[in-house]
């Protein structure tokens, strides 16, 4: 298994919807920043949004088991292989994410709870 690189696009807000159903004040994600990297296999890193990681965990899965190695859905969704461009499920304030497989080895750097 590989690890895949997570890394933070763009943070948006919609603010039409925002408006319309947004508490006062909403912002896009304070939890995330345009930049931001992180690296996962199998677990949730550190510092990654619960939310975030549950929209996008089955993409890094793949790409972490060589999924990296052809084109997303027959090639009719991203042009790069290795790559995919998702969102975490917040309709006001998406975070856009860029999943990249890499080379580099999973290695388990935790202790699993039983």
């Amino acid at each position: 298994m590989k690890r895949v690189k997570i890394t933070v696009l763009k943070t948006t807000l919609d603010e039409e919807l925002a408006r319309e159903y947004g508490v006062e004040g909403l912002t896009a994600c304070p939890m995330l920043r345009e930049g931001q990297v992180f690296y996962a296999d199998y677990a949730k890193p550190e510092g990654l949004c619960d939310e975030a990681w549950k929209a996008i965990y089955q993409y890094v899965f793949a790409l972490a088991h060589g999924a990296g190695e052809e084109l997303f859905y027959y090639g009719d969704w991203i042009r790069r292989k290795g790559v995919a461009i998702c969102s975490c499920n917040d309709g006001l304030r998406p975070v856009i994410f860029k999943l990249e497989a890499t080379q580099e080895e999973s290695r388990i750097d935790y202790t699993p709870v039983r």
